[in-house]
């Protein structure tokens, strides 16, 4: 399998977070957005929509959106519970992510840190936005250790990705002790190297 991605993008970094957590063999493209690469024709090919991530299976066919990905790569996996109910809640939570999560605290992320922006220049709605979608989350992990039933699921990882660097987002995480420590069980479990 190869994974066309961008280093330092949450949504790629949750293919590589599942890939390496189920012992997946791939081989790590390295697509740089700020270049354009991702609007190249052969990367079009890939993937017409022009976004990273995608990946190349093995048998030679296409899939991108990483939470698509992920939930293909974890079929059949202690990722993705058994019980109908709780896939579907899975699925809540990772399409929650990407609309109510991602583009708050990912994009205050990439203003900031690859765009320069100083934190006090970030999109106020998107702040606002972000903000409530943390909230959410350290209400959600009160007297809980994962997000759907008592295991590490893709649910974990969509959450994971940008969440562990909302701080580079200007997003103030120091008193949001539920997620510190859901992010400390989800980088021992990943055997992801803390950033701090």
């Amino acid at each position: 399998m190869l994974i066309h991605g961008a280093d330092a993008s949450g949504n790629c970094l949750k293919i590589k977070y599942t890939a390496d957590y189920l012992g997946l063999a791939y081989e790590w493209r390295a697509v740089d957005i700020m270049k354009g690469e991702a609007r190249t024709a052969a990367f079009l090919d890939i993937n017409p929509m022009g976004q990273v991530p995608a990946v190349t299976l093995d048998d030679g066919r296409h899939l991108a959106q990483s939470n698509a990905i992920i939930r293909y790569l974890a079929r059949g996996t202690a990722l993705m519970p058994e019980d109908a109910y709780l896939q579907a809640k899975v699925d809540e939570l990772m399409f929650w992510e990407q609309y109510s999560h991602e583009p708050y605290v990912g994009t205050c992320r990439f203003q900031m840190r690859y765009l320069g922006k100083p934190r006090e220049e970030r999109d106020a709605w998107r702040v606002e936005r972000g903000e409530r979608a943390l909230d959410f989350m350290e209400n959600q992990l009160k007297n809980k250790n994962w997000f759907v039933g008592n295991e590490l699921s893709i649910a974990d990882i969509a959450l994971l990705a940008y969440t562990r660097v909302a701080d580079e987002g200007g997003f103030d995480m120091a008193s949001r002790n539920n997620i510190a420590n859901w992010i400390g069980r989800c980088e021992d479990r990943l055997a992801i190297a803390p950033r701090h």
